[in-house]
């Protein structure tokens, strides 16, 4: 008689919903296969990511696309979970770069499956070693929010010292994150969050703050190099008459038409347009940990949960007031 198949615990989105349809169950342990890492996950969190899919919340025109890529009824894959920090538990064959109980933090981004005891991942994939001196709830923060960050201000707008940047939703895991990167690098950041959030946008390192609830940002007679829309609550004209010439804006919670539209027609009038998904790489997760290792980059912790309350994490993203990441921990072995 065959031994039963070793499980693990897990949270299990199968449906659509709130965050009541986040159930703590069993899923078949994962074997790393040559090339392979099995992660034993010590700390994860719920991303926005996590949240639009669990609650079918997507940008205006993206729901039949998005349901066709992630599942029509419900969630193709039940395991949800963007970002994990925990240790090697096996290594497959043909892997050098990690061995069995070393610290990592990993970034699995749209293929999820953090959330849960163990992880699967390529050797290769966006996985780096953790410092000895970061804890895991702060390195499990480390890939979601600055990743966008990173590949919208650095590898799309090229941010140079001096330079005006405006960030909109300024105190969420990407905009405290852009904050944050957009000033080490030498520029002037306005930052636009709500009243409550003002003092943390100015420990972020803004420059200047506006609050949305008061101030129209078209009103104020300022210009910019560099805008970056994580709220997705400026309309794309309305950002492009904000630019100076040769700037940038990056429209990170596009709808449909406007993503589309950026990517026909990137070039207007001698200013950029930037749209679509930020892509989950190694190089970038090394170049955070190294701005962290200096002091320059803290990635923002909102909330602590342990991971048997995942519903609860849920619901605290499901505000829309959170500041930086949600996190979740499991206890450790």
């Amino acid at each position: 008689m065959a031994a039963p198949a070793a499980t693990i615990k897990a949270a299990l989105c199968t449906a659509y919903g709130g965050p009541d349809v986040i159930q703590i169950g069993a899923a078949p342990l994962p074997s790393p296969g040559d090339g392979e890492v099995l992660i034993r996950v010590r700390a994860t969190t719920v991303s926005a990511a996590d949240w639009r899919i669990r609650s079918a919340t997507f940008p205006r025109g993206f729901s039949v696309p998005a349901r066709l890529a992630f599942g029509w009824r419900r969630p193709r894959n039940p395991i949800l979970g963007t970002e994990c920090a925990g240790v090697i538990e096996r290594a497959g064959r043909n892997v050098t770069r990690f061995r069995e109980g070393d610290a990592v933090i990993a970034f699995t981004g749209a293929k999820f499956g953090c959330h849960a005891a163990f992880v699967k991942m390529p050797a290769d994939a966006a996985i780096v070693a953790k410092p000895d001196a970061m804890p895991f709830d702060e390195a499990a923060v480390l890939s979601f929010g600055g990743t966008t960050a990173l590949h919208f201000l650095v590898q799309k707008a090229a941010v140079q010292a001096g330079e005006r940047v405006l960030i909109i939703g300024a105190t969420g895991a990407v905009g405290s994150a852009a904050v944050q990167i957009a000033r080490q690098r030498g520029a002037h950041v306005t930052a636009v969050c709500s009243a409550a959030n003002i003092d943390l946008a100015r420990r972020l390192g803004a420059d200047d703050v506006i609050d949305y609830t008061r101030t129209d940002i078209a009103s104020t007679g300022q210009s910019f190099d560099v805008i970056l829309d994580i709220a997705g609550t400026l309309p794309p004209k309305q950002g492009l008459a904000l630019l100076a010439p040769g700037g940038r804006l990056a429209l990170i919670s596009a709808g449909l038409s406007d993503t589309l539209a950026a990517l026909a027609r990137p070039s207007r009038q001698g200013r950029r347009l930037f749209a679509g998904p930020a892509p989950e790489r190694r190089e970038d997760l090394e170049t955070l940990l190294a701005l962290a290792q200096s002091g320059a980059y803290r990635p923002l912790i909102d909330s602590r949960f342990p991971f048997v309350e995942i519903a609860a994490a849920h619901a605290r993203v499901g505000t829309g007031r959170k500041t930086g990441s949600v996190v979740m921990t499991f206890d450790a072995p």
